[in-house]
């Protein structure tokens, strides 16, 4: 976070009734709208709100949309700049120049440190400026500028480059010390010295013929020898030698840096290429040194120098030349668990109707902000999927809806009558280049804060609508809005200059910053790594979703790249890169100067420690990778709790982290402490769910990757569980690297891990393709090829009067997926529905019965049965396909893990009927459909 979130006192206490609602719709005003397929953004400030304030400090020639979310950002925010770590330098802009430092990394017990400390500043014997602007920028540079009237310096600096270098016009250099520096290379009139200050060592390179002037006083000038550039160095140490080695490089000035990346599905790598161009301002030489933190090294294909620095990250390797690369291994993410888990289908279900009946009453006033708006979506996103693998047809209808209704509502600027809303909408600033979602919070509109965190929840609930409905992702419908907002968060696409290149993505520091304007003491900051990640793995989604292999791609190098460097500088897997004296196996936040054991919203130790575990998904395998490492972070949690794991905040969280390595251990913590209040963006649903697969798959397997983007490996004791998931319209077969095959049909997850057939608890839809005929009407709105237990009965809505003969009206819906059979013409569907109206007479009940052949979401064959008059007999009728066929539509086709489905209404009447469900094999009297397939 990047900026105090005020969490504590927000509850999850939610009202029931019979759907999902969410309150609150702007009002209208004119305006100017730009049309995105079916949705819309604004271009005028919606009224009442606020955005940016204030000019950007830049110069004429930065164009285009500005970036912020950097290392370097204070610069245009203000008139200088606040302290910047361009490890290994640290530097600020003021009045008088550029400071200078080194900053290596100490420790205390909640803090590790690497702060901004002035051991020289850069200026020029011209005096004072009246600011300092950005005048140019790259992937990891920035080049300012003091101009005061015919005089200037300009200086750039970047991360990982030792050096920084500096032009002027109108005036010559001046270097002021605190205190006089230890010259031990070089005296007055040497173009190059070697000085030490506070005890770190600089290199001075003035151009051959120049000359230093005032040594032995704490002002040094160059007379630039008629010349008009300088650089100067951090040395690792001060021996001649590494003296000579940097002067070879002094003078080849970078000016340009640049990221590329690549994904190769069969091998699941991505390589990553790091750039500089440089120009060299005497001699030939190319290329520069170019110091790597721990991430980079610990990957980069390309040799390693024997210099090193010291860094708040851990030690800092160099290489030399124009380039470097990194290989990463993907591990690959799937969009949810296969259904396989030992959980009770009945518990499971309930959990899953409580969330379907409440109301969003989630202390969010009259709308939803863009933070916790996109919580609550993802929230819901979550459960889609196991109301699926339940066959809770109405769960799933009812939060599908949900959440086209919420995306399409925001997605789209005009109101009903056309006119611009004041909420629920997207703003783009053309001053900045930023699309700014309303109602903002956490400073997401005047500062800029957090778009990642916000909008990454937005992407991921849009990629579940494309999961079950690619139509409205189409980019000529809701699709193109949801591009337009990943590109305010990740513009892959340098030729588009209305969004910044990777916004909050800093390529080379191998993660993402949480403030848009870095105004801080100790630069820039993110506290909820989690949260950056989730919005990584929201793009890899949509992207696989929409067939968009370029946001796919974009996904995979910034999931794959942020986890490995959160799991190196925030939970420190592998003990290298934290200093002795910090108290904890942890940092949870992570700034340019330090490492902090604390959030900005509370001391609770318990959130301090899940704020970079939340929200968790499928994506979050990356928590797992060290088991070992797991579990040594709870064990010190649990020290700092009072030796207590009876966790109070956020108990589902660590809960579902601790499953990452010990399901069982988590399920009897959850079973112990059934009143527990889920975390804001949770429900007992998905952490019900989510404990009870990790049971059956086990902890994850790095050790095996797959030829897909969409997949993940488990081992349960020496069993291998490979799970993938295939977005596409065909079905594929996906390879793992240890030589393992799986069949994944289309628009489906497979395993190899046994399914759960119901677990016992009945309302359970067989997860694996069904090629069965014969289906039985279930609770919860399933139908399933397993028998019930216990009969049941649910009501069929009255028709109130009216005719619905024909027209499914308020029906009870029955569904089954991932059906996979042959279509045998010689048959026809056929069903027994045992309704009974009681005393009521003239009602009649009509069924319908659908077929998606494919599972792409298009029903393809619809067939309408003529109503059954019900009358006053005494029990349940059975109502039957020989009452005729009324109507049909569509050509049969075989089932290619398809979809079935029965409606059943009213068509006549003014009474409710009821349908008898979940009948056990012994009970008799059971609703059953069969279809023509074998």
């Amino acid at each position: 976070m990047s900026k105090k979130k005020t969490w504590v006192g927000v509850g999850t206490s939610l009202v029931t009734a019979a759907a999902l609602t969410w309150p609150g719709a702007g009002v209208g005003f004119a305006g100017t709208t730009v049309a995105v397929g079916a949705g819309s953004y604004t271009t005028a400030l919606p009224a009442g709100q606020t955005g940016v304030q204030g000019a950007i400090y830049k110069t004429a020639n930065v164009t285009g949309a500005m970036p912020t979310n950097d290392w370097w950002s204070s610069v245009a925010w203000e008139q200088y700049s606040d302290a910047m770590f361009p490890h290994p330098l640290a530097v600020q802009a003021g009045q008088s120049g550029l400071a200078l430092g080194y900053p290596t990394q100490s420790a205390a017990s909640n803090t590790m440190y690497g702060s901004m400390q002035n051991d020289m500043t850069l200026g020029t014997v011209a005096g004072t400026y009246p600011d300092t602007k950005v005048d140019g920028y790259s992937d990891w540079t920035v080049s300012m500028l003091w101009s005061n009237g015919a005089n200037s310096m300009r200086v750039t600096s970047g991360h990982g480059l030792p050096f920084v270098y500096s032009t002027f016009a109108g005036t010559t250099p001046k270097l002021t010390f605190g205190s006089t520096p230890t010259v031990w290379s070089g005296g007055n009139g040497s173009n190059v010295l070697g000085v030490t200050v506070n005890g770190r060592h600089y290199a001075l390179f003035g151009p051959t013929g120049s000359a230093w002037s005032g040594v032995g006083t704490s002002t040094l000038t160059n007379n630039l020898g008629g010349k008009n550039y300088l650089s100067i160095a951090v040395l690792p140490d001060n021996s001649a030698a590494t003296l000579n080695a940097f002067k070879a490089y002094a003078y080849s000035f970078v000016t340009d840096t640049k990221v590329s990346w690549s994904y190769n599905a069969s091998t699941s790598k991505v390589s990553t290429t790091y750039n500089v161009t440089t120009t060299p301002k005497e001699g030939t030489q190319t290329g520069t040194i170019m110091a790597l933190y721990p991430h980079e090294w610990k990957s980069t294909t390309t040799p390693l120098s024997s210099y090193t620095y010291d860094s708040i990250r851990g030690t800092m390797k160099t290489v030399t030349g124009s380039s470097f690369t990194t290989a990463l291994t993907y591990q690959g993410i799937t969009p949810y668990l296969p259904p396989v888990g030992d959980y009770d289908a009945a518990t499971l279900n309930n959990y899953v109707e409580q969330v379907r009946t409440e109301v969003n009453n989630h202390n969010f006033g009259t709308s939803a902000d863009s933070y916790w708006g996109g919580k609550y979506l993802q929230r819901i996103s979550n459960l889609v999927p196991v109301a699926q693998q339940l066959g809770n047809t109405a769960a799933v209808n009812n939060f599908e809806s949900f959440l086209e209704s919420k995306l399409s509502e925001y997605l789209k600027a005009t109101d009903s009558t056309g006119a611009v809303k004041a909420n629920n909408l997207f703003y783009y600033d053309n001053n900045w280049g930023t699309l700014i979602g309303y109602p903002a919070s956490y400073g997401s509109n005047n500062e800029l804060n957090d778009h990642h965190f916000h909008y990454g929840y937005w992407i991921r609930a849009a990629a579940e609508v494309a999961r079950n409905n690619p139509a409205w992702a189409q980019s000529g419908n809701w699709g193109g809005m949801v591009n337009t907002v990943v590109k305010d968060i990740a513009n892959w696409d340098r030729t588009d200059t209305s969004f910044p290149f990777l916004r909050n993505f800093d390529p080379y520091a191998g993660h993402s910053w949480a403030s848009g304007h870095a105004k801080f003491g100790d630069g820039n900051n993110q506290e909820s790594s989690s949260e950056a990640v989730n919005a990584w793995a929201a793009l890899i989604l949509w992207g696989e979703q929409t067939g968009n292999t370029q946001i796919r791609d974009l996904g995979i190098y910034l999931y794959t790249t942020e986890t490995q460097a959160v799991n190196q500088y925030w939970f420190n897997v592998d003990g290298t890169n934290f200093k002795p004296g910090f108290n904890h196996n942890y940092s949870s936040m992570i700034w340019g100067g330090k490492s902090d054991y604390a959030t900005w919203f509370t001391a609770d130790v318990q959130k301090i420690r899940g704020i970079n575990i939340l929200p968790v998904t499928a994506a979050s395998n990356y928590l797992g990778y060290s088991p070992t490492y797991s579990a040594n972070f709870l064990n010190q949690l649990k020290a700092e709790n009072g030796n207590s794991n009876a966790w109070t905040s956020w108990a589902d969280i660590l809960w579902e982290y601790q499953a990452l390595y010990d399901p069982a251990g988590a399920i009897a913590l959850f079973n112990a402490n059934p009143g527990y209040t889920p975390e804001e963006g949770e429900s007992k649903a998905h952490t019900y769910h989510w404990l009870h697969e990790l049971n059956v798959l086990g902890q994850l397997d790095t050790t095996v990757t797959a030829n897909t983007p969409l997949y993940a490996v488990y081992k349960k004791g020496t069993t291998r569980n490979y799970v993938a998931y295939n977005a596409s319209s065909t079905a594929k077969t996906v390879t793992f690297s240890d030589g393992k095959t799986l069949s994944v049909p289309a628009n489906s997850i497979a395993t190899s891990a046994a399914p759960n057939n119901g677990g016992g608890g009945g309302g359970g839809t067989d997860p694996t393709p069904s090629t069965g005929n014969l289906f039985y009407v279930k609770s919860g709105g399933a139908l399933s090829t397993t028998a019930g237990t216990t009969a049941l009965t649910d009501t069929i809505a009255s028709a109130g009067g009216v005719n619905h003969d024909g027209t499914p009206t308020n029906p009870s819906v029955y569904t089954i997926s991932n059906v996979s059979g042959t279509y045998d013409s010689t048959k026809a569907t056929g069903f027994d529905l045992f309704v009974d109206a009681g005393a009521n007479i003239a009602d009649g009940v009509q069924a319908q019965v659908q077929y998606d052949f494919t599972g792409d979401g298009t029903w393809d064959r619809t067939e309408t049965y003529s109503y059954f008059p019900t009358n006053d007999v005494v029990g349940f009728e059975d109502y039957k396909q020989t009452q005729g066929l009324q109507s049909a539509s569509g050509t049969f086709q075989n089932l290619s893990n398809g979809k079935v489905r029965i409606q059943v209404w009213n068509a006549i009447g003014n009474s409710a009927t009821t349908l008898r469900v979940n009948a056990g094999t012994s009970e008799g009297s059971q609703s059953k459909l069969t279809i023509p397939f074998n």
